[in-house]
């Protein structure tokens, strides 16, 4: 069956013991997907939507019922007061750009308690790059609390809270490009119940990119005050062409709004795009979609540990809090030729050969395999990673587990064939 593809029969003979392997912990998925895929339709219900809104509000977009009513829904769904959701942010570093200008002034203080921040976050702190408009350039105050042994270090944090002058910090849930793990919802709902004990003033944002609706709970059901993602990922489930969001306190969205259009004016304009439909689709979808993927990566855990490659994180029998999957792959070229493998596994571009460059906000040069419907989009399988010891590669996506098993198949007979 799989001939066609070139693959092998050892490839195709361990994939079926796999998932033989697998369906415990793919039902499980099933269950976790039934739950979200409740509290979707439940919110749609209660909202009663309607074709009506999906019609395109052009201009200044005034009086967009649809656009109000999808921001109710994600606020429902995910236990908050209010959400942004909007065209008009382009990315899940946009999103944290606007929430970190909206909520923070000259002179305030800003913690990381998940250690160092991702790569592009450090251009909009400060702490790389040239530009003069970051956090710092700004007269805002950086800090941060490294993490240990993967969980956080609660002593540190709880001594820099009762200290005082702290008006956000931030929580990183994904591992970004580092060889830490993501972060459970247990363990960031202990450390926000320990920091509201000391100070609840303190503002505590989450990055929750990768993350939506791979547990049961979100950021702001365990204490959060906001949160953030890009649609171009677990929510936008590869219907969303674009756009971001922002979900949490109502006084918080709205300062954040403010920075996204402008002061008096919030959330009152912005038209969009004709992107409704797709928008409400993608939220809708995102239950399925997001099992799909988690059934790709813990099915591609398995079957590189089964081919020999050690270094996979987390491992298939593990618990996850994202949808991303790492390996660590010993060398430059075999880094290239996995990517290469998964690329040449995808719907679109597969003919395409990706090689490392130089990529905006980036360190070390990118190899990035991304054969998508969408650039860009995460949610679709892709692979990428900086061509730098210890040569790991970050993969996430697919759409259905079908196409992602099949692009796995044929990223390790890559793998092997040039072996």
């Amino acid at each position: 069956m799989y001939k066609e593809f070139g693959i092998r029969d050892e490839i195709i003979e361990i994939s079926n013991e796999v998932e033989k392997e697998l369906e415990k912990i793919f039902l499980e998925y099933e269950n976790n997907c039934l739950k979200s895929s409740m509290k979707v339709l439940k919110a749609f219900q209660d909202n009663r939507v309607s074709t009506t809104d999906f019609n395109e509000i052009t201009g200044y977009g005034y009086y967009d019922g649809g656009r109000e009513k999808l921001e109710r829904i994600y606020a429902q769904i995910f236990g908050a007061e209010d959400a942004l959701v909007r065209p008009q942010i382009m990315s899940g570093t946009h999103a944290l750009t606007i929430t970190l200008f909206g909520l923070l002034k000259y002179g305030d203080t800003m913690v990381s308690i998940s250690g160092e921040p991702y790569d592009t976050l450090k251009s909009v702190i400060g702490l790389s790059g040239d530009s003069e408009n970051s956090l710092i350039k700004h007269g805002i105050k950086y800090e941060e609390i490294a993490l240990v042994n993967n969980d956080f270090d609660y002593e540190k944090i709880e001594e820099r809270v009762r200290q005082g002058n702290i008006k956000l910090i931030e929580i990183q849930r994904s591992r970004g490009y580092s060889q830490r793990e993501s972060l459970t919802m247990y363990k960031i709902e202990k450390v926000i119940s320990k920091i509201k004990a000391i100070d609840n003033n303190v503002i505590v944002m989450v990055d929750n990119c990768y993350g939506e609706f791979v547990e049961d709970k979100e950021p702001t059901e365990v204490g959060a005050d906001i949160f953030i993602s890009s649609l171009m990922k677990n929510l936008g489930a590869g219907i969303a062409t674009s756009g971001g969001y922002v979900v949490g306190r109502k006084d918080l969205v709205h300062q954040v709004a403010e920075r996204l259009t402008a002061p008096c004016i919030g959330k009152d304009l912005g038209a969009n795009f004709n992107q409704l439909l797709a928008y409400y689709k993608g939220i809708f979808m995102a239950p399925s979609v997001v099992k799909s993927v988690l059934k790709t990566m813990t099915y591609a855990s398995r079957m590189l540990e089964r081919f020999g490659f050690d270094g996979v994180s987390p491992r298939y029998d593990e618990k996850r809090t994202d949808i991303i999957q790492t390996i660590e792959l010993k060398t430059a070229e075999k880094l290239i030729k996995f990517c290469q493998g998964v690329q040449k596994g995808s719907p679109i571009e597969s003919y395409v050969t990706p090689v490392p460059d130089d990529m905006p906000g980036y360190e070390h040069k990118e190899i990035m395999a991304g054969g998508s419907f969408t650039p860009g989009a995460t949610i679709e399988l892709s692979c990428d990673g900086p061509v730098c010891e210890p040569y790991t590669a970050y993969m996430q996506g697919g759409l259905t587990y079908e196409y992602g098993k099949i692009g796995i198949m044929m990223a390790i007979e890559n793998m092997l064939k040039e072996d």
